[in-house]
């Protein structure tokens, strides 16, 4: 399994840590985007945590000319009506399980994870969390959308039903459009998941208020 794994960059807030965050970034970012967000995710007293911020591989992007960057999946246009590359989302999802499994071993049980992501990284975090068959600590999705809907209800696995999810997305957002964060919160709240929802007056981003909803959502699902 080692060979296989995705490097990732690590920050473990405190020695010995009992809980993680696998934090996925971005279309073309890589691990090291929210690297600098750790010390505002953490509150003064929390356990022990370790953040996993892995690069995905990089690959030609259709929606961006097949110019070759990170991405966990190719795009080829974000609107409902363009297909999706299911082979790529499949195989990030492979990864991403992948890295739990390896905080597994180093001691770390699935429902002390949160699975978080951005974009891109968020829609992955939504694809594994609702099929993954443990339980995770929770759920994020920043300015995400869903994946394979279609596909939905046949895998979606019961482990993760009362799992809370925390969803947030920019009302301005020009690139992952608002109304296909809402529908996401929408889909997921019609299917009985506990979603906490936030946005913001903001673009394709991150902004301090968001950062310490997620603050406050951490501390409750891994204390």
């Amino acid at each position: 399994m080692a060979q296989s794994l995705l490097p990732a960059v690590e920050v473990e807030t405190a020695p010995n840590p009992q809980r993680s965050v696998v934090w996925l970034h971005g279309l073309g970012a890589d691990g090291h985007d929210f690297e600098p967000a750790v010390p505002y995710l953490v509150r003064p007293g929390a356990p022990a945590m370790r953040f996993v911020f892995p690069h995905a591989p990089v690959r030609p992007v259709t929606l961006n000319g097949g110019l070759p960057m990170r991405a966990w999946y190719d795009i080829g246009a974000l609107n409902r009506q363009a297909p999706q590359d299911e082979a790529g989302i499949r195989a990030a999802d492979v990864a991403i399980r992948a890295l739990i499994a390896r905080e597994n071993e180093r001691g770390v049980a699935t429902e002390r994870i949160v699975l978080a992501g951005f974009s891109q990284g968020g829609a992955m975090a939504l694809f594994t969390g609702t099929r993954l068959p443990e339980k995770l600590a929770g759920v994020i999705g920043l300015s995400c959308y869903n994946l394979l809907a279609a596909r939905f209800a046949a895998e979606r696995q019961a482990a993760n039903q009362s799992t809370p999810f925390l969803l947030a997305h920019g009302t301005q957002d020009p690139v992952v459009a608002y109304a296909l964060g809402d529908e996401t919160r929408v889909h997921l709240a019609a299917a009985g998941y506990a979603v906490e929802w936030h946005s913001y007056a903001m673009g394709h981003s991150v902004c301090a208020e968001e950062l310490a909803h997620i603050a406050s959502f951490l501390q409750r699902v891994l204390q």
